[in-house]
């Protein structure tokens, strides 16, 4: 199994005994501000092909790469994580509209 599939199991895993109240929830640090343009380079992506392969507007593309807005809460948290592991993001994004998911 690949590395992100090895995270992936074992976040499901530390979820499932925070729901079971065996674990305490752990805090997860995402700052306010987020260098899109930087995260959209390490993909190779052009705007717009950044925008449809992780389900975002070009125009908010746009905005966040030119600093006229930032994303917002679980937009940043995505981003953190298509900036983490791009391919891995994609898989299950890929996986999802194939109807694979769960």
């Amino acid at each position: 199994m690949s590395k992100a599939g090895d995270r992936l199991i074992a976040a499901a895993q530390e979820a499932r005994a925070i729901a079971r109240g065996e674990q305490a929830p752990g805090r997860v640090h995402v700052p306010a501000r987020l260098d899109v343009r930087a995260i959209r380079a390490r993909t190779g992506l052009s705007q717009t092909g950044f925008a449809a392969r992780y389900g975002f507007s070009l125009n908010q593309v746009r905005d966040w790469e030119q600093n006229r807005s930032q994303p917002l809460g679980g937009v940043r948290a995505y981003l953190m994580l298509i900036g983490e592991d791009p391919d891995a993001v994609g898989a299950l994004l890929d996986k999802s509209r194939s109807g694979q998911a769960a």
